[in-house]
């Protein structure tokens, strides 16, 4: 399923969405810039490795800014064009009423604690791991519980493929993003199973849809009651 837009109108222009889409972009152009042997450097060094975090504790190799910057530049790291498309969409879709609700200044530091926390959460279930992590969809998973807390029953207008028919519903949030996050824990448990690396980040999504969760109980403004 494909969230095209959801029926929910804002007040104001989400200037904190609109400037991390451009961020990502323009990251990702000087990504595919460098070719892909130095692009692939530039991965490892900016995209998060668990294996450097266990590095402090053990070996002490490498310093503790060296191995938690890349909790934050690998927010603006991706892996490919769908990725960075993929996670760019689905912010555009939940974030601007999520910014809207909370404020632009509010919604910079949620974002940003979303995806430091994802990026630890991720960190602790893959310990040791040397396979960097990249994508803001740690972040973007938080987004989307704050707007499962705040806009439960705005509709979610999604694209379904029914194998080679194509049909829109409006879902309200909370089945499509209910929906969501189980596949993430499904997929997280059968990667705990396998002890897959690599592929597809389900315990960042887990670890930031939950604190986005948290976070939008705590934080959200009261609505005043005339």
């Amino acid at each position: 399923m494909i969230p095209l837009r959801d029926i929910n109108p804002r007040s104001s222009t989400p200037f904190v969405v609109m400037a991390v889409i451009a961020l990502n972009t323009l990251v990702w152009f000087y990504q595919v810039s460098l070719g892909q042997v130095a692009g692939e450097q530039f991965i490892f060094t900016l995209g998060l490795v668990p294996a450097r975090i266990d590095d402090i504790f053990t070996t002490h190799a490498v310093s503790v800014g060296g191995a938690l910057m890349p909790l934050v530049t690998s927010m603006f790291l991706h892996g490919g064009w769908m990725h960075v498309i993929g996670n760019m969409w689905f912010l555009w879709v939940f974030g601007d009423n999520v910014e809207d609700r909370f404020g632009h200044d509010k919604f910079f530091l949620f974002y940003v604690a979303c995806g430091l926390g994802a990026g630890l959460i991720h960190t602790a279930f893959n310990w040791g791991s040397s396979v960097p992590t990249v994508g803001a969809s740690g972040a973007i998973s938080g987004v989307m519980g704050a707007y499962f807390v705040m806009f439960p029953r705005s509709k979610i207008v999604t694209l379904v493929p029914l194998l080679v028919v194509f049909f829109t519903v409006q879902i309200p949030a909370m089945f499509f993003v209910g929906y969501w996050i189980v596949i993430q824990f499904v997929g997280g448990l059968s990667s705990m199973r396998t002890h897959a690396q690599g592929g597809v980040a389900f315990w960042a999504h887990i670890g930031g849809f939950a604190i986005g969760f948290i976070l939008a109980k705590i934080m959200q403004p009261r609505r005043v009651a005339y």
